[in-house]
């Protein structure tokens, strides 16, 4: 057998493993007690243990999210740390039920890798940070540069194409772990940092004087970042990508985490009473394999789209990220969830 039939073997089988091993993942998390979520191994906002071993940060609360919809407890959750190399065979292998590690959305990863995504939690696209004393306003003028960059990332392929493109020299300075490109950037070994702008903000309070870099205004790709699942389970699929609608829905109706119960108690609106699981004739969360208070649960348990985006990584966080696309459409963002009825 030569070597492109072998890859394709191999591959075949390892698709067909994850399909047979994701026939019933709902069912499985039941059995467990929880929800096994692959997540980044730290970074700021986005998922970090704290000093008592909390994970906290936008993807955990969307881990927790599921939690909530499927427990009615968001604190079902177990955390696996996944890098960049690592986070695929994680989820392939039947180790984690749920990838939420800041990971764009392809058309390979959606086939080839056998991955499902349908909910965009963050609308993203990669950047470079520079330390000031480059003198750089922009990065065309970064021609003859080193670049840090994480190995096996949309990132890597982008840089390369971005410099191709613009008839610019680079070196890349490629390592495997998110560590220890931090480590070299900091330790000046490249001139360039380049992974999606969220990371970079997030990346940038890592360093021992933050002030001192600065981040180019280039955005030079589309990252939609997404939860993913094995693909295989419909079942598994609705209930990851419903956790997510539910999140935006909730903001779009006004509902928090600390008013949803006065709300659920006396709203008069049908949409927000389907949505809450107490009008007479819903079924959406018994559809959905659940009880038709998962929406409720969520918001109980971590509250809406926007109260997780501001609680970890928006204005009033050292982040200080704004919505941008990732707002409501309602306010000129992308994020917008279809009809929960």
């Amino acid at each position: 057998m030569n070597k492109t039939l072998l890859s394709a073997a191999i591959g075949a089988a390892v698709l067909g493993f994850a399909s047979a091993a994701s026939a019933a993942t709902l069912d499985d998390v039941k059995a467990k007690g929880f929800v096994q979520c692959g997540v980044n191994t730290g970074l700021a906002g986005f998922a970090q243990p704290d000093s008592a071993g909390n994970w906290k940060g936008f993807d955990v609360d969307y881990c927790k999210a599921v939690a909530a919809a499927i427990f009615g407890d968001a604190t079902k959750v177990k955390y696996t740390p996944t890098t960049a190399q690592s986070r695929f065979t994680a989820l392939q292998s039947g180790e984690i039920d749920l990838l939420a590690r800041n990971t764009t959305w392809t058309v390979n990863r959606d086939t080839a890798l056998g991955f499902n995504f349908r909910y965009v939690n963050y609308y993203d696209g990669q950047g470079f940070m520079v330390p000031k004393s480059l003198n750089v306003k922009s990065a065309l003028e970064l021609s003859g540069a080193a670049v840090c960059v994480q190995s096996g990332t949309t990132t890597e392929l982008n840089l390369a194409d971005y410099f191709k493109a613009n008839k610019l020299e680079y070196k890349p300075v490629v390592f495997e772990k998110l560590e220890e490109v931090n480590a070299a950037y900091q330790a000046g070994r490249c001139d360039v940092y380049t992974t999606d702008q969220s990371g970079l903000y997030s990346l940038r309070l890592s360093l021992a004087k933050p002030d001192d870099h600065i981040i180019l205004p280039e955005i030079i790709s589309k990252e939609p970042l997404a939860p993913a699942v094995r693909q295989g389970d419909d079942k598994w699929f609705d209930i990851v990508t419903w956790a997510g609608f539910a999140l935006v829905q909730a903001e779009e109706f006004g509902i928090t985490q600390a008013n949803v119960d006065q709300i659920k108690a006396g709203s008069t609106n049908p949409d927000v009473r389907r949505f809450l699981g107490v009008e007479k004739d819903t079924k959406i969360g018994t559809d959905l394999g659940l009880t038709n208070d998962w929406a409720y649960n969520i918001v109980k348990g971590v509250g809406n789209y926007g109260e997780v985006f501001e609680r970890n990584i928006g204005a009033s966080t050292p982040l200080k990220i704004q919505r941008g696309l990732n707002a409501l459409w309602t306010k000129g963002g992308l994020q917008y969830a279809p009809p929960v009825r």
